[in-house]
């Protein structure tokens, strides 16, 4: 059952990497990752001051689930040691190209981060990042096990998870969204604030937010239109970050061992 389940994830992934449409030129060329990069932190502005990349210039980085390469490539132009897994290769293959095109140094795995350890040399990493990608496994809390294998006492761990009470998941309850873009989403699982508890046991968490509500309609972000949903549109800058608060669909959460 594991290893089909996996199978499934892995196939999801290889018909369709993460976020590949967010570019309109070839894939692959330098244009196409620019605007790949340029969407993702407009669309996920949040991403950028929970990251941190300038933070770990020339510090020993490792990615869980490290997609086409966005987050990736700014890690390595920030000065970052980095190593990047990813279980779909044909995201893996645009990650790489990624690199060879911009000039950046970087390692590269293939391979199921829920054995980690099983293709990827033992060492310690001064941060272990993996944003939005362990809720998509059969088997999230060995990914989580096999992480704290590679940490040291100072290093430190920031992931993201779906929040099971959030805008997001109550409008999936109701029929009128889904977990990603595309449709099909075999495991997206969704966490509360006690969930996450028993999945970092052995960790002492930092800190654990909420963030991120898409407020974009979905047809016209389809053609990379960015048209507000008229609910959000009118409501006050204060109001809509306080919903994303309470109810994002983002937990962001940094710990260390």
């Amino acid at each position: 059952m594991k290893n089909k389940a996996l199978g499934t994830v892995k196939s999801y992934w290889n018909r369709r990497p993460c976020n590949i449409r967010h570019g309109t030129a070839p894939v692959g060329t330098r244009r196409y990752f620019e605007q790949v990069e340029k969407r993702k932190y407009r669309v996920e502005p949040h991403i950028i001051g929970f990251s941190e990349f300038h933070k770990w210039k020339g510090k020993r980085v490792l990615e869980i689930g490290c997609g086409i390469g966005t987050a990736a490539a700014s890690f390595a132009k920030a000065g970052a040691d980095y190593t990047g897994v990813e279980l779909s290769k044909k995201s893996l293959d645009l990650a790489k190209k990624k690199f060879k095109l911009l000039g950046l140094k970087g390692r590269f795995y293939l391979g199921n981060a829920e054995e980690l350890t099983s293709f990827l040399p033992r060492q310690k990493f001064d941060l272990i990042y993996s944003f939005g990608v362990i809720h998509h496994a059969p088997r999230p809390e060995k990914i989580v096990a096999e992480a704290r294998k590679y940490m040291g006492p100072r290093s430190e761990f920031r992931l993201m998870l779906y929040a099971k009470n959030s805008w997001k998941a109550i409008m999936i309850e109701a029929g009128l969204d889904q977990p990603e873009a595309q449709a099909g989403c075999p495991i997206a699982h969704t966490y509360s604030e006690s969930d996450i508890q028993v999945l970092m046991r052995g960790f002492r968490i930092l800190e654990m937010r909420q963030d991120h509500i898409f407020p974009f309609v979905v047809k016209d972000y389809r053609q990379h239109r960015y048209v507000i949903q008229p609910w959000f549109r009118h409501m006050p800058r204060k109001m809509f970050r306080t919903l994303e608060r309470k109810l994002g669909w983002h937990w962001l959460i940094r710990a260390k061992k």
